[in-house]
């Protein structure tokens, strides 16, 4: 059974790894970017169920990302991922997405969650 369409953007190979094997043995379909350009690019030629994005990336951020597709506008949801833990950061995350993690607090068994309660709500509304 599929469970949707994911697009992780983030620039570390280690994560970017453990993020894939994680949702795609979960039953996600995945696909991946390594920086804002490439995810925009990806997002443009297939939107994604979910976004799941590091803030912090080279090249074009995450906050950027967000800015070509803005709450409201975007036909997917969008989890962001820092390792920014201040209230700034927290803030605008969830003005601007639908799900905030600091890494270091977060495992992948509750981002994954958060990411199967989201897409749950969100085919049911």
């Amino acid at each position: 059974m599929q469970m949707g369409k994911i697009l992780i953007a983030e620039d570390d190979p280690v994560l970017r790894e453990a993020y894939v094997r994680k949702f795609a043995r979960s039953g996600y379909t995945i696909r991946t970017a390594e920086n804002g350009d490439q995810a925009s690019q990806m997002i443009k030629e297939e939107a994604p169920d979910l976004l799941v994005c590091d803030i912090m990336m080279p090249g074009h951020d995450g906050w950027w990302v967000l800015g070509q597709f803005p709450k409201g506008k975007r036909p997917f949801l969008v989890i962001m991922l820092t390792n920014l833990a201040d209230t700034s950061t927290r803030d605008r995350s969830q003005k601007e997405a639908d799900g905030y993690f600091v890494k270091k607090d977060m495992t992948l068994l509750t981002l994954v969650s958060m990411a199967t309660s989201l897409l749950s709500d969100h085919s049911g509304s």
